[in-house]
């Protein structure tokens, strides 16, 4: 891998720290902060956001783009279950047929700007640019 090469796994393993760490931190502030309550399926999220922060940490520690495939990993099944959470708070027919989820429902927003922006679509975006900047360390390692 050739030096440039190298700086821009780097850089990808940053970005993708940063966006576990922010979404991290966004979920410990609403929570820990505003004191809301996640439900259920927040708490999915949670399981598998959280560890990216470290995992991804020790990457860009070691500058070891092997840990791309386990980022990747985690960040899509993590992604699928905000989709899927997205989905339980904004399309009736899922909010409707979906199981409960306990004390808090899955159905509940409590953010919700600009009319579509709710803590799992948040949760999303964190997932998504791990997903995004993990394929392409994997491409740019060769592997």
């Amino acid at each position: 891998m050739s030096s440039s090469t190298k700086k821009q796994v780097e850089n990808l393993l940053s970005i993708a720290w940063m966006a576990s760490f922010i979404a991290t931190l966004g979920s410990l502030y609403f929570s820990e902060i505003l004191k809301y309550t996640p439900c259920e399926l927040c708490w999915y999220q949670r399981i598998f956001m959280y560890p990216l922060v470290i995992i991804l940490g020790i990457g860009v520690y070691k500058k070891d783009a092997g840990i791309a495939l386990y980022t990747l990993i985690l960040s899509a099944i993590g992604g699928c279950i905000s989709l899927y959470h997205y989905g339980v708070q904004k399309v009736s027919f899922l909010g409707e047929n979906s199981v409960s989820c306990g004390i808090v429902p899955c159905t509940g927003e409590y953010i919700n700007w600009l009319g579509f922006i709710t803590i799992p679509l948040l949760a999303l975006f964190g997932f998504s640019i791990v997903f995004i900047t993990s394929l392409l360390i994997l491409k740019k390692a060769g592997r």
